[in-house]
């Protein structure tokens, strides 16, 4: 009679062999370890071999070891890509999801690369722009879950951090020093008039270096050491450097991240991408 492995134990070896101790796989998998150390002696007794070479309180791959952990991933992804595809037919479609151009990063992509293996019958369509022209997009039902960057956040919306707002400018540049203040925005940035209402307080004076719709227009400028901007301290694009120093320019207060979710769709999908964007950009 053929003879099935426990993919349960074989899981527990193969995180085991991953992580390289029985206490971090036991973490990994929420389990005691007591229990992933039995499913070890389990597995090597049901293939009537040693798995590891235990010696100084150090867990090494024995040659059989070596030669399952290869079978053992290949069976636990196939396992997991079975379970994802079956678990996911109920979940398709399209969600639409609007996210500032300015923290799309680090967190977007794996985002999107997590919902696609838990729900590949999922479309996730990304819009990338200014929390002004997605609010607008929202309003009308074009987004199902939106993040936006704003003072006053609407009273459907859920705050989920407060990031601090800080002048950027080339790294060891020194157009903040210059007057005229030249300013790099465009012309739709939120940030924009909280520069301006702070440098009009501060009596500095200041004109515009850019305009229009071009983000990368006024990154270049800024980078080239033309002009200064704004931005959140946690999403500093490549080429810029915050202004710091004795004779730093006047504060700019902070702004809220905030989650919108419409009503249009309802499902475990949009649930997950939901949390993980909790977990990604809360405080």
């Amino acid at each position: 009679m053929p003879r099935n492995l426990d993919l349960a134990s074989l899981r527990s070896f193969v995180t085991v062999a991953d992580v390289g101790g029985v206490t971090r796989a036991a973490g990994y998998l929420n389990l005691t370890q007591s229990a992933v150390s039995m499913q070890i002696k389990r597995l090597e007794e049901s293939l009537g071999m040693t798995l590891f070479l235990r010696a100084a309180r150090k867990l090494a791959l024995s040659p059989e070891g070596e030669q399952l952990l290869s079978y053992g991933k290949r069976m636990l992804a196939l396992n997991d890509e079975a379970l994802s595809q079956l678990a996911s037919t109920c979940c398709q479609g399209e969600i639409r999801l609007g996210v500032p151009h300015d923290v799309v990063y680090p967190a977007i992509p794996g985002i999107l690369r997590r919902m696609a293996q838990a729900y590949p019958r999922v479309r996730i369509n990304l819009v990338s722009s200014f929390t002004i022209l997605m609010k607008q997009d929202y309003a009308r039902g074009a987004l199902d879950v939106m993040l936006t960057t704003e003072d006053a956040p609407d009273s459907g919306a859920e705050v989920l951090s407060t990031r601090q707002l800080v002048w950027v400018g080339a790294p060891d540049g020194n157009a903040w020093q210059r007057r005229p203040l030249r300013l790099g925005f465009k012309d739709t940035c939120i940030f924009r008039p909280r520069a301006q209402a702070a440098l009009e307080a501060a009596g500095i004076p200041w004109e515009m270096a850019t305009g229009g719709e071009s983000e990368q227009a006024v990154e270049a400028t800024v980078a080239a050491d033309l002009a200064v901007s704004v931005r959140m301290a946690s999403s500093i694009p490549e080429g810029m450097g915050v202004i710091g120093g004795e004779n730093q320019l006047p504060p700019v207060g902070d702004m809220k991240l905030a989650l919108y979710r419409g009503s249009r769709r309802s499902d475990e999908a949009l649930d997950l991408l939901v949390s993980e964007l909790r977990c990604a950009y809360g405080s």
